[in-house]
């Protein structure tokens, strides 16, 4: 390393930590790029390689000139950067979503049409799928009532083995019954999230037509 590269890192050590003695400066081959990071008691040190402690920590390449020629993220910037990157995507997906609302509808009476008109389809297939449990329900009783007849449901001692077909339709009938079931129920939280939904794009609907954006020209 030049004798001006180590006179260079020398003073920026001393002004960087603002302390009365600097971290040590270590000497890299001619041309190979000198790290300097800042440790944990706000120690500015130089090198030509980085010790495992701060392997993960924010660090910044300088040349032979001392001049810096790159930047590596740490470990806690790099996960700054992603959290200031999420909000910048939610920023977009708002500002995309605002310009969705005022370009498809003319006025919030339009959206609660729509709503309406949603809900109401969403109604209707909630109504059809409690209507077919209810019929599952009863098909499965009678054959539960049928399954008392045979081993092992049945309480007599000379009891028949219950019928394979009679077996597997029991275990069908009910498998079907929980899927509908569980079907059924996301009908509803489906319902309910285009309720919150749509009241949620009426609101800002209002907020953005009552008060609109300046048009830039």
């Amino acid at each position: 390393m030049s004798a001006r590269l180590l006179c260079f890192i020398a003073t920026a050590a001393l002004v960087c930590t603002g302390a009365a003695h600097a971290a040590p400066v270590s000497t890299g081959s001619k041309g190979a790029p000198v790290y300097r990071w800042i440790d944990e008691n706000g120690t500015v040190h130089y090198g030509d390689s980085v010790p495992p402690q701060y392997s993960q920590d924010s660090r910044d390449v300088l040349n032979e000139q001392g001049v810096q020629i790159g930047h590596v993220v740490g470990r806690e910037s790099a996960s700054q950067f992603s959290a200031e990157q999420q909000v910048a995507q939610e920023a977009a997906a708002r500002e995309q979503h605002d310009k969705f609302l005022l370009s498809t509808y003319a006025s919030s009476s339009e959206i609660e049409q729509l709503r309406d008109e949603r809900l109401d389809q969403i109604d209707g297939q909630i109504k059809a799928s409690a209507s077919y449990i209810d019929s599952l329900t009863l098909r499965l009783a009678a054959l539960e009532e049928r399954a008392e007849h045979f081993s092992p449901y049945s309480t007599g001692g000379n009891a028949r083995r219950m019928p394979d077909d009679l077996a597997e339709e029991l275990v069908n009938t009910s498998n079907e019954a929980r899927l509908q079931r569980s079907a059924l129920e996301a009908k509803r939280q489906a319902q309910s999230d285009m309720r919150v939904q749509f009241q949620t794009d009426i609101q800002r609907y209002r907020e953005l037509t009552d008060h609109p954006a300046p048009t830039n020209f």
